[in-house]
């Protein structure tokens, strides 16, 4: 009878008996699937929640559930994830950075401590009330609540027990502290007080430290995050550490100048400062009225607006022209409640635009609605200083680093040089017919070099394998030119068709 193999499992020499065998092949070439564009790291202070960690949230309800109610400042994760939210953005990375002075809030019930399980001024509102459970005269419950972080309950016939029940609990509050002398257990209740969200972390804290375990920024290593921002921090010596963080990650970080700056200074800024890269978007210092469902009418940094309008662009398309929403004035502008109409002169824009800076303005070319102004990088190269560079680059090349490892280890032949091929122009012919690529013309915009021309055999001998991949991209409509010509004596020619 056939005899069924997996593929290198039959021996093909040595074979006496004469027979019929089936070998199962594996596919032996990769697939690539392109990487998540939209994600969007968030680095900020919050009133709850693990700090220097990534934590996932879809929306604002995840938020709070991670990281307590929002408060009104520039530097809070959770205004920065609802204007994102606003923008259409749905798939954050959260980070809770902090001064190193906030503080658990605790309680006492007898001789029990109960101490919030995070710092934060959340832990304020955890209310504890312990009371018969039931018609029983010996089991009792402990009810912990809280308006936004829920309610959780533990039952037990002994502190003993309903501590032990608080420690299983992996969703737990609080943590309890029972003295040697286990007290009696009795009806009571207490809220808890004393904890204190700290300042305003500094430039240190929040890029935090790229070891194990990893703080601040450095959280949102392999995160596969698209974009990133360090929420209102506006220190400018900062810009060149985002910067070679998103170069070496692959995240188009967004940066902001301080709040009421002026172009002047901007300009002398980057002047000085050498932090021109394509992997950073500098916003100036012209911050934007938020309405914020919670805490009211607040100034905030132009990070959020655009890091929600990125990501739900696709990486070809720049943040020029496009709508943002939400932004009830600006500095420059003042409120729209009151009239706003203080623009930038084109001059103004240029010194901005020259210096590496994006603005959002209002009105934009399309019409007099909010937008990004520019589109641009930090970068000074007039040929990658466009949002689009940036994603785009990011979307491809973390696409091949993710998708392209399983190669590493294989014999370097032609099986391999046609995998290697294959696969990449699968990439490439996807985002084509896509439109992330020119698709209009019979050009095809990329190039995959892998064969023995650029792959000799002495340097195959020492393990190394060579693939070129040029890529073409899109150029953005910036400077659009219509040559209007009118008067009586212009001769006009109509076509039939």
């Amino acid at each position: 009878m056939a005899l069924i193999y997996q593929s290198g499992a039959f021996s093909t020499s040595g074979q006496i008996v004469p027979n019929l065998a089936v070998q199962i092949v594996q596919d032996s070439q990769v697939s690539l699937n392109g990487v998540t564009y939209s994600r969007i790291g968030i680095v900020g202070t919050a009133t709850w929640g693990a700090k220097n960690s990534a934590t996932t949230a879809g929306g604002l309800d995840d938020y709070l559930a991670a990281f307590g109610p929002k408060v009104a400042s520039s530097t809070d994760a959770g205004t920065a994830l609802s204007i994102c939210v606003l923008q259409g953005a749905s798939d954050f990375r959260i980070v809770r950075v902090s001064d190193g002075t906030d503080t658990a809030a605790t309680g006492t019930i007898g001789t029990v401590t109960a101490t919030a399980i995070y710092t934060g001024t959340a832990g304020n509102s955890i209310k504890l009330t312990l009371a018969l459970y039931g018609a029983s005269t010996t089991t009792y419950q402990l009810t912990v609540s809280h308006s936004v972080l829920g309610t959780r309950t533990y039952v037990g016939t002994t502190w003993t027990a309903i501590a032990a029940a608080v420690t299983a609990d992996t969703s737990a509050l609080i943590v309890l502290t029972v003295p040697t002398t286990v007290p009696t257990l009795a009806a009571a209740t207490v809220t808890l007080s004393g904890g204190a969200d700290g300042g305003t972390p500094t430039t240190e804290q929040f890029i935090g430290e790229d070891s194990d375990p990893r703080t601040g920024m450095y959280a949102l290593r392999n995160q596969s995050c698209a974009i990133g921002m360090l929420a209102g921090l506006d220190d400018v010596t900062s810009y060149t550490t985002q910067a070679a963080f998103g170069i070496g990650e692959g995240v188009y970080m967004i940066a902001t100048g301080p709040s009421g700056d002026t172009i002047t200074n901007a300009v002398a800024t980057s002047a000085s400062g050498g932090y021109a890269s394509y992997g950073l978007k500098v916003m100036f210092g012209d911050w934007l009225w938020w309405d914020d469902s919670t805490n009211g009418l607040m100034l905030v940094p132009a990070q959020a607006y655009v890091a929600g309008l990125l990501s739900q662009q696709s990486p070809e398309e720049s943040g020029l022209n496009k709508q943002i929403y939400g932004v009830a004035g600006s500095q420059k502008a003042g409120l729209v409640s009151s009239g706003a109409t203080q623009t930038y002169s084109t001059a103004e824009l240029s010194s901005l635009f020259t210096a590496g800076f994006d603005v959002v303005t209002n009105p934009i070319p399309r019409g007099a609605i909010w937008g990004c102004r520019g589109g641009y990088n930090s970068s000074q190269n007039d040929l990658i200083y466009g949002d689009e560079y940036t994603r785009l680059t990011n979307y491809i090349a973390e696409t091949l680093a993710t998708g392209m490892g399983p190669y590493v280890g294989e014999p370097i032949n032609s099986t391999l040089f046609g995998n290697v091929r294959a696969s990449i122009l699968g990439l490439l012919s996807t985002m084509r017919s896509a439109g992330m690529l020119d698709n209009t013309g019979t050009t095809v915009p990329y190039t995959v070099i892998c064969d023995t021309s650029n792959n000799p055999t002495a340097q195959t001998a020492l393990g190394y394998l060579v693939c070129a991949v040029s890529v073409q991209y899109m150029g953005i409509n910036r400077f659009f030119i219509i040559n209007l010509e009118g008067g009586a004596g212009v001769s006009v020619t109509v076509s039939s068709s």
